[in-house]
């Protein structure tokens, strides 16, 4: 499915009726000199960017190519992006367009930057050249300091919807026959969604529940051995991200900077899955919730939905509150920059306690 039209438009941005309304009248009024797109990974802000850059740039092909000269596409290697990111984006800011009158720049994943990277960017929002345009990406707003929001004009990106989802999963077309089962356990992301396509991401996303149930199902739990088990495959997502970076690095860089980039994408996918992890346990936990209270349709593992009505007589709705407590914390952890195997340790440590009692 292609989500950008040859001619620029949003039209074929999935749902987003909100900031496509915003940035079409941006586009027929004015653009501004810098956006903030917030959401959810995974529901179309970089698609929506590119889009949007595209229409900008009058050039749909070349930027969806990210070959335009005057697009400045910012990717974090790693878990962080950091000073030196920040001035190298400032330098091409310095040079005036090649073609046309405006040039745009997308920082993918800002609310990673550190406060390094933010208060050199700051001095860019403050001052830019007049045919800039800045596009910031986040997942989380309230990571972003207030000073950045301030100046940027707030684009509010939202989940997607059961049936943008299920309709996406059709048109793939390979082999899947419950849309709207899958469609309901993706989240209202895209990016979820397109792991039920992959057996292996299948596989891997069972296992992982099964995982998280033997907290307060198994009597013989081991935090450690748990713990062990997802930095293996974090392990995993970091070296395919090595390998990618392998393949696609600049020939004329030292062996020492590719190194480096290495280093860092890889990184950056191990804390990404790892993260991934805690936000699923809250997702089971909170199914786990709605099913106790009577709610099993509004389950997001609506797949589970035997395992979570048999799981239902080993904790009660009390326990559960406090384990999500537990989790939540966890999280705030990670956007800290903590260290994740004992960030993952403290967390089993404190939901077994608090699971099982029993």
């Amino acid at each position: 499915m292609r989500l950008i039209e040859e001619s620029g438009t949003f039209d074929g941005i999935l749902e987003q009726d909100a900031a496509k309304l915003l940035l079409n009248a941006a586009l027929n009024e004015g653009v501004a000199h810098a956006y903030l797109f917030h959401g959810p990974d995974g529901v179309g802000k970089l698609t929506t960017a590119l889009a949007f850059a595209a229409a900008i740039l009058g050039d749909t092909s070349r930027v969806l190519r990210r070959s335009h000269p005057d697009l400045y596409v910012l990717e974090p290697l790693g878990d962080q992006i950091r000073i030196g990111d920040i001035h190298a984006l400032r330098r091409d800011l310095s040079l005036r367009p090649f073609e046309g009158s405006r040039r745009v720049y997308i920082i993918e994943h800002a609310d990673s930057m550190n406060p390094d990277a933010t208060d050199a960017l700051l001095k860019s929002l403050e001052e830019p050249p007049l045919y800039a345009t800045l596009v910031l990406l986040a997942d989380r707003l309230t990571l972003l300091s207030e000073t950045i929001r301030s100046r940027c004009q707030v684009v509010p990106f939202r989940s997607l919807s059961k049936n943008a989802i299920s309709v996406w999963l059709s048109e793939q077309s390979q082999g899947i026959s419950d849309f709207d089962l899958l469609s309901r356990a993706s989240g209202g992301t895209l990016e979820k969604a397109r792991r039920f396509l992959d057996p292996e991401e299948v596989t891997a996303r069972c296992e992982l529940l099964e995982l998280i149930r033997s907290i307060y199902r198994d009597k013989s739990f081991d935090g450690l051995c748990a713990v062990q088990k997802v930095l293996d495959i974090a392990l995993l997502h970091g070296n395919e991200a090595r390998s990618l970076v392998r393949e696609e690095v600049d020939d004329s860089l030292t062996k020492r900077e590719i190194e480096q980039i290495e280093r860092r994408a890889g990184r950056g996918a191990e804390r990404k899955y790892v993260i991934e992890v805690v936000e699923m346990v809250t997702v089971w936990l909170r199914d786990l919730l709605l099913t106790i209270n009577g709610a099993p349709e509004a389950v997001v593992n609506v797949d589970f939905t035997s395992e979570l009505i048999e799981d239902v007589s080993l904790v009660d709705s009390a326990e559960i509150e406090s384990a999500i407590g537990v989790v939540l914390e966890m999280r705030r952890r990670f956007d800290l920059q903590l260290q994740e195997a004992l960030t993952l340790d403290a967390m089993f440590v404190s939901l077994r306690r608090e699971l099982a009692r029993r």
